[in-house]
């Protein structure tokens, strides 16, 4: 698991008032929740005094009180304000204690906090921002889309990536059939802690993009970034239109991920076809692959071993080697070795 990044926890509709929710992130527990002027926290949903479930306790806006003891802590900082049980006459200094808190953001209907470490200590420095979606308009739709995936987050993240299953897992009318796999060749470029697939023509066995095009009556290009820790990013543009996406992947536990599915777009909103796409195919789609990890999973349990060939399988290797290359900065403070060498293509069947 990679720490120092931004991972999303919840859904925003998930955290309403001042009702606190549960999640876990990295086998880390959290207990999050919004703020009197609705800005949202995220504290290790831990009490520091006898490891209590904070999540049980009460929350007034401002402070979290433990329903143990009675302990409060700060929301966003997670100092402890107050120890019930302490006599007028007790030394110990209750604002010395903390509970871990982490950085917590809200982009694109998602509650994003920044994992610095397992126990929640403060950083030195303020993190970057969270992630945010990309948007080409002032107005668009956008729509949101998950799933839970019961394996590792490196099994569900090479799967994400991967070009050539598409035909054999996603055999349908709307999609592909394996009576359609013809050859591709992609240009690929490096860029910071991750890869893009660059701007080229939609695959032309992919019914989607038929309709997109046919809709919006422009040549359309699409690009596709993998950028660590987790996220694939798509874009498809069509003279004034435009969709763009994101995919997370994010480790819940050792053995259960999260699938995060964001889209926005401005094309043609009075004609409900990219909902349509979203709400009714995308759903199918990700139930697909869902089920495909599931069956794989059993192989995995005798095997952990993956063979990795050719082109096809290349982006999953960058994977590999570009996580590898990231930890080995942190552990010696220099620059990132970039695994991808400059522009290369990549050729493969699907």
């Amino acid at each position: 698991m990679l720490w120092e990044f931004w991972y999303p926890a919840l859904r925003s509709a998930q955290l309403r008032g001042r009702r606190l929710a549960r999640a876990m992130l990295l086998d880390v527990p959290l207990a999050l929740g919004r703020d009197s002027a609705g800005k949202p926290f995220a504290l290790r949903d831990i009490c520091p005094h006898r490891a209590f479930p904070l999540s049980f306790g009460e929350f007034d806006g401002a402070s979290v009180e433990c329903a143990y003891h009675g302990w409060k802590f700060d929301a966003h900082t997670g100092q402890c304000r107050v120890i019930p049980s302490l006599t007028a006459d007790s030394k110990l200094k209750c604002e010395r204690i903390y509970a871990g808190s982490f950085p917590c953001e809200e982009r694109d209907g998602y509650i994003w906090v920044f994992m610095s470490n397992p126990e929640g200590r403060a950083l030195a420095e303020a993190p970057p921002p969270a992630p945010e979606l990309p948007t080409f308009s002032p107005k668009y739709q956008i729509a949101h889309l998950w799933a839970d995936l019961p394996c590792s987050v490196d099994q569900a993240i090479i799967g994400l990536m991967d070009p050539a299953h598409g035909p054999f897992v996603h055999q349908a009318w709307w999609w592909r059939t394996r009576h359609s796999i013809r050859d591709k060749a992609k240009q690929f470029e490096p860029i910071p802690n991750g890869f893009r697939m660059s701007a080229h023509s939609p695959s032309a066995n992919s019914a989607p993009y038929k309709i997109l095009k046919l809709i919006t009556g422009e040549p359309a290009t699409t690009m596709i970034d993998f950028v660590l820790p987790n996220q694939r990013l798509e874009q498809i543009r069509a003279g004034r239109y435009w969709l763009s996406s994101r995919t997370t992947v994010t480790p819940v536990r050792a053995e259960l991920c999260r699938l995060d599915f964001c889209a926005a777009w401005n094309i043609l909103p009075w004609v409900p076809v990219v909902p349509l796409i979203i709400h009714v195919l995308g759903p199918r789609f990700i139930k697909q692959d869902t089920e495909v990890i599931k069956k794989q999973s059993l192989g995995l349990q005798y095997e952990e071993r993956m063979m990795l060939v050719d082109d096809a399988d290349r982006q999953a290797r960058w994977y590999f080697e570009l996580k590898a290359a990231h930890l080995e900065s942190r552990r010696t403070g220099e620059a990132m070795r970039h695994p991808v060498p400059g522009v290369v293509t990549l050729r493969w069947r699907s």
